[in-house]
């Protein structure tokens, strides 16, 4: 009768240990999500703070994109008012992005515009923001990897439903967006 009560305890304190083992494991996959987006978001910031300036500069010589320069506008209110980390806020940032690069574009029709000194300097800030963004975004989606496998994965299914782990939106380009857009010479 010992050995049984001795058996049992060696095998509830070995599931205890596997138990704390893997949810530990979640919380810094967790945490390393968490500094992973932190660290987008900061560059994703960097950028948000250019475009302003951006669009102000290109508006000059391009007015009648009206359209254009309300859409990037639209795009950086709805970061402002999505939430942390969520689809909403990544589909606003890729908006965002998309409307950027269109802006620089236009200004490929305005060769005074691309000599002048300010846009040179945007453009060079955005480009180096822009590299920044893609690696701190390779990063992150690593993390949200790691992160969904565990989750995913047995045995970490069976604790991450237990605890509420969820599965996280990796920070990828929209459907839309992937076309191949025609660049008229």
């Amino acid at each position: 009768m010992v050995a049984l009560w001795i058996t049992l305890g060696v095998v509830l304190g070995v599931f205890l240990l596997v138990v704390v083992v893997l949810y530990n494991r979640f919380i810094s996959r967790r945490n390393r999500l968490r500094n992973g987006f932190a660290a987008m978001d900061v560059q994703l910031k960097k950028r948000w703070d250019v475009v302003p300036q951006l669009v102000e500069t290109v508006r000059g010589y391009a007015s009648h994109e009206r359209e254009l320069f309300e859409r990037v506008t639209k795009a950086r209110r709805g970061i402002e008012l999505a939430e942390s980390a969520g689809p909403k806020r990544f589909s606003h940032e890729q908006d965002l992005g998309a409307g950027v690069a269109k802006v620089m574009l236009l200004a490929e029709d305005y060769p005074e515009l691309k000599a002048g000194e300010q846009f040179l300097n945007l453009q060079r800030n955005l480009s180096e923001v822009e590299a920044q963004i893609a690696a701190a975004r390779r990063a992150f989606n690593a993390a949200v990897t790691d992160w969904n496998d565990g989750v995913e994965k047995f045995p970490g299914n069976l604790l991450a439903g237990i605890f509420g782990f969820r599965v996280h939106d990796w920070f990828e380009t929209p459907e839309f967006q992937r076309k191949v857009t025609d660049v008229q010479l």
